[in-house]
């Protein structure tokens, strides 16, 4: 309590540029939580096709997910809400995949259920736009953090650059995963280097 106000759960985006280490972030978050005695669920996108039922960082560990959302699906749906009930935490990692619709719903859970949600993901998608999810959680959520990688240059990356076939491209499918297509590579870059190198400026 701070006086007469009941101090409410956080929404919070932590973001970064690819190999940033997000997952392996969340998954150190899991066991701190768990260490505490907290109660946690660790959510993701159906569309995040890589490594099936289990959330997995690109150095190794794993962790198995509890729900696996679906882009038409609610998460305050029957099925669902008897998960989130009395719950200190849910974590989500690559938050971008989720629908504006979603991540109200997670906003939701923060503060009518008092839930901490933290979610983790990218900003931008390799045109350097918006993805939708990302949008809206920079729009509603209460605390940012960002998670900092460097560009081959040496210089902090901002920017997912595609490859496929060794070739940067600036057209395509937005979710295009690359663990499922061997041809795709995702390489973070600086602002010069993608100018230069991407878009040939």
């Amino acid at each position: 309590m701070v006086g007469d106000l009941f101090i409410m759960a956080n929404l919070e985006f932590r973001y970064g540029a690819m190999n940033s280490g997000k997952s392996m972030a969340l998954l150190q978050m899991a066991y701190n939580y768990e260490e505490n005695g907290k109660k946690i669920i660790l959510v993701k996108s159906v569309v995040d096709t890589k490594g099936g039922d289990y959330l997995v960082s690109r150095i190794g560990p794993k962790r198995k997910v509890q729900i696996k959302l679906s882009r038409n699906e609610s998460i305050l749906n029957n099925k669902y809400l008897p998960m989130i009930e009395n719950l200190d935490a849910i974590l989500v990692d690559e938050a971008q995949f989720l629908t504006p619709k979603q991540v109200e719903e997670l906003w939701y859970v923060s503060k009518r259920m008092n839930v901490s949600i933290i979610c983790f993901g990218l900003k931008t998608n390799f045109k350097s736009e918006f993805f939708e999810g990302s949008r809206r959680l920079f729009e509603l959520s209460d605390k940012f953090k960002e998670l900092e990688t460097i560009c081959h240059c040496g210089v902090k990356a901002r920017f997912n650059a595609r490859m496929v076939n060794g070739k940067f491209i600036t057209e395509g499918e937005e979710f295009v995963i690359d663990g499922d297509d061997k041809n795709v590579k995702y390489v973070p870059l600086c602002g010069s280097c993608y100018l230069k190198e991407v878009l040939k400026k």
